[in-house]
This record gives structure tokens, sequence and C-alpha cells, in this order.
């Protein structure tokens, strides 16, 4: 085999773990949440709203102010938001194992271990 076919493995394999399973199943939910979509969608316009009123010469505080604490508070129920959660919980542990995966192969390439953080998980461990 060469190093495209072992990639092309590679790739297959991954596409199947089950961390990788997770994160597809978070991100179809995540585009599927109505409530949520609504607040990104919501949280974005304020943005802008807020971006506008802030270049404006003759500033209205208090609009600022009031746009400024709505932003505040969608900021907060996204984050807190389940579905949301659930997403950047699966997409750190997806990051995680392919930091494992590439780790892995630069070992394998310079022999040389990567600098240990002594969090195994960002490793593959094996050192400890």
């Amino acid at each position: 085999m060469n190093v495209f076919e072992l990639a092309a493995e590679l790739g297959k394999a991954l596409k199947e773990d089950e961390k990788l399973v997770r994160l597809e199943k978070a991100k179809e939910a995540y585009s599927a949440d109505k409530d949520l979509q609504k607040k990104l969608v919501e949280y974005e316009v304020q943005q802008k709203a807020l971006q506008g009123e802030i270049t404006r010469e003759e500033r209205d505080t208090l609009f600022i102010d009031t746009i400024q604490k709505r932003i505040d508070v969608l900021y907060r129920e996204i984050m807190e938001h389940p579905v949301f959660m659930e997403l950047n919980e699966a997409q750190s542990d997806v990051n995680e194992l392919m930091n494992a995966v590439n780790n892995t192969i630069t070992f394998h390439i310079t022999g040389e271990k990567p600098s240990c953080t002594h969090d195994c998980s960002t490793c593959g461990g094996g050192c400890h």
C-alpha cells in the first residue's frame, strides 16, 4: 500500500470511531434545533446592531446598553444550551483524538515523542 491508500484507510477507520460518530450526531442535532438556531440568528443580528450603533457619531448609549444586555443574555443561553454544549464537548474529544493520531504519526516519522503534557489523552499515552 502506498501512503495515500494508508491515509484513506486511516480516514475510514477514524470516521467509524465513536468520537467522530458522536460529533456527527451532535452537528446534526445542532443544525436541527430550531430554538438554538433562532438564538444564534438573533445573537448575530444584535451584534450587527451594536456595531452599527457604536460606529455612529452620535451614539445612543441607552440603546447600546440595551443591545449589550440582550447580547449577554443570548450568549449565556447559547453557551448553556445542552445541544451547543454537546457539540463543543464532542468537538473537543475529536480534537484530542486527532492530536493523538498526529503525534503517533510524527513519532513514527521522527522517532521522537512529542513533548509531554502529562495528560495522556493528548498524545495517546505509553510513556507513564
